[in-house]
């Protein structure tokens, strides 16, 4: 009689466990069912031909950001007197080369709110494409762009002239923001949407040294929709 009872409480015993689990595992599927498949896409790996999207913040040759789809980074820089670009988000394709003379990203200014674009140019949009692969979503990095040697050029006091700035008025560390047309070598003040934005970095009677390098950017992947 006592070994049937004995049994009989075992019996209850795991009873109640395997109550437990079903209802533990009823809550973890009604979980997992509320999240859709957004759980899924969060361990998903950016590969090759992945169009992806990212939250970025590039900065000038001097390290200060310039440009940022951070809205916080941005309203603090605008109060404190800085002149930052707030962006939409940059779209890519993972590893992918570019062809164009620029890759345009809508931006917003306070004079001019959404009417212009920031002017990537192909070997930056390259390297932000090949450093984007093997990141999942809410992955952080941080990218070093190429500077190449045409990105710093010296612009005489005609030059500038011309560009509607007075050699006397300007001083090391002013920003510039400067058209950029479709021929991406000609970093001129033109009548483009395009534009980039230039550090004076030297000054002398024979004119300006204006610097349009941006060695550093940051990444974060926002999503990524896997090539089909």
């Amino acid at each position: 009689m006592g070994e049937k009872k004995r049994k009989e409480a075992t019996g209850k015993k795991w009873n109640k466990i395997i109550a437990i689990v079903v209802g533990v595992l009823f809550v973890v599927l009604m979980v997992v069912s509320s999240m859709g498949s957004s759980w899924i896409n969060s361990l998903a790996v950016t590969k090759t031909g992945d169009a992806v999207t990212l939250d970025y913040t590039l900065y000038d040759a001097s390290g200060s950001p310039i440009i940022t789809t951070n809205q916080q980074v941005f309203e603090k820089a605008i109060a404190q007197g800085s002149g930052m670009i707030y962006s939409k988000q940059l779209s890519i394709t993972a590893n992918q080369s570019y062809t164009d003379s620029v890759y345009p990203v809508q931006v917003f200014t306070v004079a001019n709110g959404w009417n212009n674009q920031f002017a990537f140019f192909p070997k930056e949009y390259e390297a932000v494409s090949a450093g984007v692969v093997g990141m999942k979503t809410n992955d952080k990095k941080t990218i070093s762009l190429p500077v190449e040697a045409s990105m710093t050029q010296l612009w005489t006091p005609d030059q500038l002239s011309r560009n509607n700035v007075n050699l006397s008025k300007i001083r090391v560390g002013d920003m510039l923001a400067m058209g950029v047309s479709d021929n991406r070598e000609e970093l001129s003040n033109t009548t483009s949407p395009n534009f980039r934005v230039a550090e004076i970095t030297g000054k002398s009677e024979a004119g300006a040294t204006v610097d349009f390098g941006c060695p550093k950017i940051d990444i974060t992947v926002a999503a990524i929709n896997a090539r089909t």
